[in-house]
């Protein structure tokens, strides 16, 4: 336990070695889905006491939920894109691994209304997480993430307009 805590503050301050260190090591895998599902419980938990719109234990649920499959979708998405259109090199358990460490900031979540402060931590975390699981550049895992966000954009753009 101590040592999930230690890798997901090393992740949060962006320690690129810690992502290396993860990258290729399966034991992580676990591991990550813990942090991720943590800092989505946190989201949830904040939410809820922020009386938001979905403030009730089902958000809470509903977050877990959502955020884990984010985390999944996201990995795949950014393996495809960081490998076919950015030359990296990763499979999907990398992305996993590192991208899911990558979420730890959002355990700040569970302090009401500092939600926000938790996503645009884990999206630069994202980058590095990226850049290391890739073996690429900033700039690489920069358009790794533009692209996929603009993937991403589309794919809830025909949800909307199916429903």
């Amino acid at each position: 336990m101590i040592d999930l805590v230690k890798g997901a503050i090393r992740a949060a301050r962006f320690d690129l070695s810690f992502y290396n260190q993860i990258e290729y090591d399966r034991s992580y895998t676990r591991r990550a889905l813990v942090v991720v599902l943590v800092g989505w419980t946190a989201v949830g938990i904040g939410n809820w006491l922020a009386e938001t719109s979905w403030s009730t234990a089902l958000g809470i649920i509903w977050a877990v939920v959502g955020g884990t499959a984010g985390w999944v979708a996201w990995s795949a998405i950014a393996m495809v894109i960081g490998t076919r259109l950015y030359r990296g090199t990763a499979d999907l358990g990398q992305m996993l691994r590192v991208l899911g460490f990558a979420q730890a900031p959002l355990v700040i979540g569970i302090v009401p209304r500092l939600d926000v402060v938790g996503y645009v931590w884990a999206l630069v975390a994202s980058v590095f997480a990226i850049r290391e699981g890739m073996d690429f550049t900033t700039g690489r895992a920069l358009f790794t993430v533009l692209t996929g966000g603009v993937v991403v954009g589309l794919f809830v753009l025909a949800a909307l307009w199916i429903l």
